[in-house]
């Protein structure tokens, strides 16, 4: 193979622009063991990957993954779904308590309104009745 387009090929290599073809080109000049001289460095470099290609592990891989608990969640909900209803109860409550309130507060003000009144009769009975004692003279 010509010395000049495998240095053209190598260039290509080194600024990652070559095809699958080009690099097999590549790999089996260095490592076919006529390689130039001026070229020797890049030959220990493509006998080093395929070295590393026949390299396999029999170690297994141990991923470890995180499995997310989820059990929790049920509990948690119940717990929300739990303390809402009791508030919501608690808030009903209250206001159930205001507006009886109110309306006991505006029955006592009505009953107060007609107590005075009554007293205001009253007072004018006494009235009369010390009119009639005094012109009677009566004890």
């Amino acid at each position: 193979m010509e010395l000049s387009k495998i240095e053209k090929l190598l260039e290509k290599y080194l600024n990652a622009e070559t095809t699958l073809q080009e690099e097999a080109t590549l790999k089996n000049y260095f490592l076919s063991g006529n390689v130039a001289s001026h070229l020797q460095e890049y030959e220990s470099m493509f006998s080093y990957f395929a070295f590393n290609k026949a390299e396999t592990s029999v170690k297994p891989i141990q991923l470890k993954t995180k499995k997310t608990n989820w059990k929790w969640l049920p509990v948690a909900a119940s717990v929300v779904l739990l303390f809402s209803v009791y508030m919501g109860n608690s808030y009903k409550q209250k206001q159930k308590a205001k507006a009886q309130y109110a309306q006991v507060k505006d029955v006592l003000k009505m009953l107060s309104t007609n107590l005075n009144k009554g007293n205001e009769a009253v007072a004018s009975l006494y009235t009369y009745e010390d009119t009639v004692n005094k012109i009677f003279k009566t004890k």
